[in-house]
């Protein structure tokens, strides 16, 4: 049996997918399959997928019409042949020992059902934006009904997590109806299963770009998070989920504004970039006007990027 199944979806992502590619395939740990479902790319994401699965056999193409990425990753969890499931993001890199350690984690420890890492969010050309860190390295369970928060540690990004597909099929998997967040409906989920545990090094990063979920849907990724932690509330307390189904699949529904949602993601990479003392977030800040001109708060941070 395989060890680990690399899970990925990808749409449109031709310009950067051959450096994520190489970032799985250069992993000291190599007892793994690459599933990739391209979801209906109209760009050369075809041909990269084309030409790397020609090359090393351990990556595997799925290929649907567009339905966006939770859908692609149900599709491929579903095909998935390994013990374990490693999420990756298209675009995205892991360091060459990330599927190493955490699968040394879950080996070590059977009450952990899944395993992040400290993630390096980056900007479109890799420009260190922040590092996200979960709260401890220990095993935890994240979930508390005793805790004033309940929610006590989670995953640092999607794509940074390795989990037990046992668990995940236990779990029911990921659930359509969370179109922007169908990963924190899973960890809630997970979490009812087994323990979570946190790798304190740096061992992924995220690239976010000015069309990324978390820059152009952070409100709707907000209101999931918030449906999905009413879910696992009705669950504890043994009531029925399915109204708050219904309107996290509202969410997901609803249109996305183009010209607004570009410029809220040029802001968000402009904005941490100005924190960082980074005299690059000029550019972004200044096509988030460009974008969206009616944006006071793109106005107040370029102005005060000019003095970096």
């Amino acid at each position: 049996m395989t060890a680990i199944s690399v899970v990925m979806g990808v749409y449109n992502g031709a310009t950067t997918l051959a450096a994520t590619l190489d970032s799985i395939l250069g992993q000291t740990e190599g007892d793994f399959e690459c599933i990739v479902v391209d979801d209906g790319s109209t760009d050369a994401t075809p041909a990269v997928l084309d030409e790397y699965a020609s090359r090393d056999p351990r990556i595997r193409v799925i290929r649907q019409a567009n339905a966006g990425l939770t859908r692609a990753l149900i599709a491929g969890c579903a095909a998935a042949r390994g013990t374990y499931i490693a999420r990756h993001d298209a675009g995205d890199l892991s360091d060459a020992r990330r599927f190493e350690l955490q699968k040394r984690a879950l080996d070590s420890d059977p009450s952990v059902v899944f395993v992040s890492s400290a993630t390096q969010y980056a900007g479109p050309e890799l420009e260190p934006l922040y590092v996200s860190r979960a709260r401890s390295t220990e095993a935890v369970s994240i979930v508390d009904f005793n805790d004033p928060r309940i929610i006590i540690d989670g995953p640092t990004h999607h794509g940074s997590v390795m989990f037990r597909r046992d668990a995940y099929e236990r779990s029911g998997g990921y659930r359509a109806a969370f179109y922007y967040g169908q990963d924190w409906d899973l960890w809630y989920r997970l979490a009812e299963i087994g323990e979570f545990r946190a790798i304190g090094e740096v061992l992924y990063t995220a690239r976010i770009t000015p069309e990324s979920v978390t820059g152009t849907a952070r409100l709707r990724q907000e209101r999931l998070a918030e449906l999905s932690r009413a879910a696992l509330e009705a669950r504890h307390r043994g009531e029925s989920e399915a109204a708050v189904l219904e309107r996290a699949a509202d969410v997901g529904r609803a249109p996305r504004r183009a010209l607004s949602g570009r410029g809220n993601g040029l802001y968000f990479i402009g904005e941490a970039l100005r924190r960082n003392g980074d005299r690059r977030a000029r550019v972004y800040l200044r096509r988030s006007i460009i974008a969206w001109p009616f944006s006071m708060r793109a106005w107040v941070r370029y102005v005060q990027s000019l003095v970096l």
